[in-house]
């Protein structure tokens, strides 16, 4: 191992000041942004929120596939220093928040690169480094003063390449539950939004003729026979709390889930949530209005920002940017998750407020909701439960292949532990 500055094996190259009015919800092109990162490393899709470029702009700021970037600016708790590998050719643009490492590949492995960066090491520098009070940034010069131990070329390949086979694991499990996401929203829409569940002899309703009457409520066509009430009919809505940070007994490493929206934004790809970066004690719940909630209850964050939704996979409680539905019969978390994640538009235009949007526990409640016959809510959740639990099953590999993956990373990187060929 050799100790040197970052400076003397890599580079880093700020991105380009996009223009704001060449901002739109579609094009070719999407600007890569801090919150294209995870906290630990790794890129994160944001799915829904890009930010498409239509004006011109110098090529030289259009990524390439496998390019190692940096999150400059923290936009998040931890996320400073954060990097991450560009996953598609000619689809990002690397915007002035974002630094592009070019590494000499005489000295480190651009793989290597990309991990030692994950080190408590690399971050504690960078983050006593930075300026800024309210938002933190560091700078091409604050990383190249970055001390770090580097093993020789050889040994770099060695352990870059064993934690990207993790890194292909985890990375393919999430494909395969985006996918399964996808067939998920598929039928959901076709029954609940198309209206083409089956009818008494198996037929899809709306294509068969099924007989529709309009509603008032939902401003809609729905079928004959259906009611509308509201999200109450649904389950009990209970709201969250946070225990007074002045105590640092209402909190623990191994207490009782406490969830927060924070929590969830790292939990996007997630359908499911056991714990959160945080647990509290029995005498943080009893001295807050933080509330137990019974595993397969549906989470949603109802303030910055409205529409993080997850389902408990265990018993958790939740701080007070949530409310929660606990389903009463014969809904269950799927269909309720699906119905909430359709509407999460709906709900956010609901919000009122000055510094955050929030939707209350009222206007939630009051929410109005088809009242779906009982046989078509049992159909569908036989059709469903498999996709759902096959989901579950491959967040589960994922979350002890993240342990595995954390735990070598810098036992390989300090020289605490080897690979032999």
């Amino acid at each position: 191992m050799r100790r040197t500055k970052l400076g003397e094996c890599l580079s880093v190259k700020h991105g380009w000041s996009f223009k704001g009015e060449y901002f739109a919800e579609a094009g070719e092109q999407c600007i890569l942004t801090p919150g294209n990162f995870y906290e630990k490393g790794g890129f994160k899709p944001n799915s829904g929120r890009e930010r498409y470029y239509t004006g011109k702009y110098p090529k030289e700021y259009l990524c390439h596939k496998g390019d190692l970037i940096i999150a400059m600016t923290q936009q998040a708790e931890g996320l400073l220093g954060s990097t991450a590998l560009v996953p598609d050719d000619n689809k990002y643009l690397h915007n002035q928040r974002i630094g592009l490492i070019t590494c000499n590949e005489t000295k480190i492995y651009p793989l290597f690169a990309y991990y030692l960066f994950m080190t408590k090491t690399v971050r504690e520098q960078l983050e006593s480094s930075a300026s800024g009070t309210k938002v933190k940034h560091t700078s091409p010069e604050r990383i190249y003063d970055v001390i770090v131990s580097i093993p020789d070329l050889s040994e770099q390949k060695r352990i870059a390449n064993i934690l990207m086979s993790i890194e292909k694991m985890i990375n393919n499990n999430i494909e395969i539950n985006d996918n399964l996401e996808q067939q998920l929203l598929l039928l959901y829409d076709y029954w609940f939004i198309q209206y083409n569940f089956p009818d008494e002899h198996g037929n899809p309703y709306a294509v068969s003729n099924g007989k529709m009457v309009w509603n008032d409520k939902i401003k809609r066509h729905i079928p004959q026979n259906w009611k509308v009430g509201t999200l109450l009919d649904y389950g009990n809505i209970v709201s969250g709390g946070t225990p007074s940070t002045s105590h640092p007994e209402y909190y623990s490493t191994d207490g009782n889930a406490w969830i927060t929206p924070n929590d969830l934004s790292g939990n996007e790809s997630n359908m499911y949530i056991s714990h959160g970066e945080r647990d509290i004690t029995i005498d943080g719940i009893n001295n807050s209005s933080a509330t137990r909630i019974p595993k397969g209850s549906v989470l949603i964050s109802t303030r910055a920002p409205i529409g993080y939704i997850a389902i408990s996979e265990n018993e958790v409680c939740t701080n007070q940017g949530f409310k929660s539905i606990i389903p009463s019969t014969p809904y269950n978390c799927y269909y309720i998750y699906y119905f909430i994640k359709r509407n999460v538009p709906a709900l956010a235009q609901l919000g009122t407020g000055t510094t955050f949007k929030e939707v209350s526990k009222n206007t939630l409640s009051m929410f109005p909701a088809p009242l779906i016959p009982d046989y078509i809510l049992q159909q569908f959740n036989l059709k469903i439960e498999n996709l759902c639990g096959l989901r579950r099953k491959n967040e589960v590999e994922n979350k002890k292949l993240i342990i595995m993956r954390d735990w070598l990373l810098p036992m390989l990187m300090n020289g605490q532990a080897t690979i032999e060929d």
